[in-house]
């Protein structure tokens, strides 16, 4: 049947067409027209769309420095890199400033002061990454590995394709030679130049905030010392708290580290890209066996090792015991945390011996009080006795020294000389037992 027309005082009206389809979007995947996105960082931002209900910002880093900001929910995530849902609980606002290095399967939890971070094998996904305080590690993040991405695409423009690497015959895989190897030893792996760029960032912020509050404590002691008052005791009041929670702060990441220094399980479990190499191998060598056959051999597969000294040991798959690049980053950052929790404890010291000494002065106050109050007690003994003598010749009561001429210039002026000479062996008394300063 043909299209039916509407006429409107004599004029045509044009067909309705029907509204075309839209296909859903599929989820924890932002649409193109709420995100624009490209390979260096954000050059859009999120148009009038509602967040999803449970979703968080996200900025996904792959190995070549590339970056995208999605809004990814929990169930995504977990899915995505294959980690338990209490580990985002670990990255949630709950735990905020505390300090989580967690080993997965698959992926690494990064959790230290205001970086929050999963780290997997090819791509890193950082928490809330608009945040001030972590776009100083997203943009030292992106220079890296895009300076990186770089130096590796030119090395590998300028070597030999066809004589540095060998081809598994099987699935098209192609393993490494040992070229190759070496060369790929000159630098960490992925997951560990993260760990590398995090800590760097979190140790520079502690080292700041400690030179900071360097630089706010000693005046403030210093003028303590010099006068003793509610508003400076109210500062060192104030700058010794924040000592304290920042002396916190600093040791958590310190014993997160010193934890993993001590275990070379964990340190092991952190190798993402030995175990994502280990198991490419592990699908190659059985792919080539079930093609060939019994009768054929297994494919040599050389081994990834995480030493620097240039030597290459065939092996089916990576010794995982082995973890001296780890173990020397590991320790790297631990002296440099010591280091900065050393100058914390020197400021404490100083606030210690400057209390010790407001304490000294305060007690030399309070000594001298006591001093004048023992002297003002002895004069005060001998004024009451000059009273009592006066008082006594004061009564009504019948005395020839009344009749006498004279009398009352010699009489007060012998017991006042009493009361002076009675003050003075008292007052030489407290001072030969040592109880008034000389």
């Amino acid at each position: 049947m043909g299209k039916r027309t509407l006429t409107i005082r004599g004029k045509p009206r044009k067909p309705v067409k029907a509204p075309s389809p839209t296909l859903p979007q599929p989820s924890g995947v932002a649409s193109p027209s709420s995100l624009i996105l490209t390979g260096n960082g954000i050059t859009g931002a999120v148009k009038g769309k509602k967040k999803a209900v449970g979703a968080r910002l996200w900025m996904r880093f792959d190995r070549d420095g590339k970056s995208e900001v999605v809004e990814l929910d929990k169930s995504t995530i977990i899915r995505r890199a294959g980690i338990p849902a209490r580990d985002l609980r670990i990255l949630g606002p709950l735990f905020s400033q505390s300090s989580n290095i967690l080993a997965r399967e698959k992926a690494m939890v990064v959790n230290l002061e205001f970086i929050k971070a999963i780290v997997t094998a090819e791509e890193v996904m950082i928490l809330d990454p608009l945040c001030q305080e972590v776009l100083p590690f997203v943009d030292q993040l992106r220079q890296q590995l895009h300076h990186k991405s770089e130096s590796r695409t030119h090395e590998a423009d300028t070597a030999d394709v066809n004589e540095n690497e060998l081809q598994v015959s099987t699935r098209g895989h192609w393993l490494p030679t040992p070229e190759t190897v070496e060369g790929l030893q000159c630098e960490l792996p992925f997951e560990f130049q993260v760990l590398e760029i995090a800590l760097e960032v979190v140790c520079t912020f502690l080292d700041s905030r400690v030179a900071d509050l360097e630089r706010i404590a000693y005046p403030v002691l210093d003028e303590l010392a010099r006068n003793v008052s509610t508003k400076n005791l109210e500062h060192v009041r104030s700058l010794k708290s924040n000592l304290t929670h920042l002396l916190a702060r600093v040791q958590k990441v310190r014993d997160e580290i010193e934890q993993l220094l001590d275990d070379n399980e964990d340190m092991a479990d952190l190798y993402l890209t030995r175990k994502w190499i280990q198991n490419q191998q592990s699908e190659a060598s059985l792919g080539a066996a079930g093609t060939h056959g019994n009768n054929s051999t297994t494919p040599h597969l050389f081994r990834i090792s995480s030493k620097r000294s240039g030597s290459v040991v065939t092996s089916n798959f990576p010794d995982e015991d082995d973890v001296e690049d780890l173990e020397m980053l590991l320790e790297a950052y631990f002296m440099q945390l010591d280091g900065t929790r050393n100058k914390i404890l020197s400021v404490r010291e100083y606030i210690d011996d400057t209390e010790d000494y407001v304490n000294i002065q305060l007690d030399n106050q309070r000594n001298e009080l006591i001093q004048l109050q023992l002297i003002l007690t002895i004069l005060s003994f001998a004024i009451a006795a000059e009273t009592l003598i006066a008082g006594s010749f004061g009564m009504n009561i019948p005395c020839q020294l009344y009749d006498k001429d004279g009398i009352f210039e010699i009489f007060v002026g012998s017991i006042t000389a009493f009361c002076v000479l009675l003050f003075l062996l008292v007052l030489g008394y407290a001072r030969g037992k040592k109880l008034i300063g000389t």
